[in-house]
């Protein structure tokens, strides 16, 4: 009894397993798909990529002059937002 309850746990399992991945093939999007998607990120745009990387450093050099002064900076552009 219990070499068949492993049998029917094991293929059960399998199952499951197969089932699963089945259903991943399906709701996977396909080849021209993947492609089309991967061609209208933001980092395949040149341009975009440029902005964000300034974007990004005058964040940076802002949050590097924040920590190096113990003034309160918010007050520095008008206050609390009201």
């Amino acid at each position: 009894m219990s070499g068949l309850r492993t049998v029917l746990t094991s293929t059960a399992i399998v199952g499951v397993l197969g089932a699963g991945y089945g259903m991943w093939l399906v709701i996977s999007p396909g080849e021209e798909r993947r492609r089309e998607i991967l061609k209208n990120l933001p980092e395949a745009n040149p341009v975009r990529m440029e902005e964000t990387r300034r974007r990004n450093a005058l964040v940076m050099q802002a949050l590097k002059e924040a920590a190096e002064t113990n003034d309160n900076i918010a007050r520095q552009f008008g206050g609390p937002l009201k």
